[in-house]
C-alpha cells in the first residue's frame, strides 16, 4: 500500500543537484515526481522514481546520503476539491500528515504524503482510494 521515496541530503551549494540528476539520468533511473525542501546548509529532495531501489544503490556507491522511506502515493479524480476531501478524511480518522506534495499522472492526480499513523491512514483510505505502487510507475 505504500510507495518507496527516496530522499537524498544535499549541500544548498551550486553543482550539488545536477550531480544527482546527472547520476539517476546516466543509469536510466525516470524521476517521476519531486520536490525540495530546503534549510539554510542542506537539502532534502524527496523523489519519486521508476526503481528507488536501484536509485538508492547507485547514489549511496557514490557517497551521497540517501535514504529510502514509504510514502502514500493516491490516485484521485483530477476534479477541484479533490484532494480536499481526501485530506479531510484522513484528518477525520486521526491522522496528521507530515508532509505533502501532488502531481498528475496519467490524466489522474496523484497525492504523495507521510503520515504520523500508517496504518490508520490506510484503514482510513483503504476501500475509498487506489494506492499507486512503483509498478504503477514502470514503463
Amino acid at each position: 500500500m505504500t510507495i518507496k521515496q527516496l530522499s537524498i541530503f544535499i549541500e544548498n551549494k551550486g553543482g550539488t543537484l545536477i550531480k544527482v540528476l546527472d547520476l539517476l539520468s546516466k543509469t536510466g533511473i525516470q524521476i517521476i515526481a519531486s520536490t525540495v525542501a530546503d534549510t539554510k546548509d542542506y537539502g532534502i529532495y524527496r523523489v519519486l522514481c521508476n526503481n528507488a531501489a536501484q536509485a538508492y544503490l547507485i547514489l549511496k556507491e557514490e557517497g551521497i546520503n540517501v535514504q529510502l522511506s514509504d510514502v502514500f502515493a493516491l490516485s484521485i479524480d483530477d476534479q477541484p476539491g479533490r484532494a480536499t476531501e481526501v485530506i479531510k478524511e484522513i484528518s477525520a480518522a486521526g491522522v496528521n500528515i507530515l508532509y505533502l506534495y501532488s502531481f498528475l499522472w496519467q490524466g489522474k492526480g496523484v497525492l504523495v504524503f507521510r503520515a504520523d499513523q500508517s496504518e490508520k491512514a490506510k484503514e482510513a483510505m483503504l476501500n475509498k482510494l487506489t494506492f499507486l505502487t512503483e509498478d504503477n510507475f514502470r514503463a
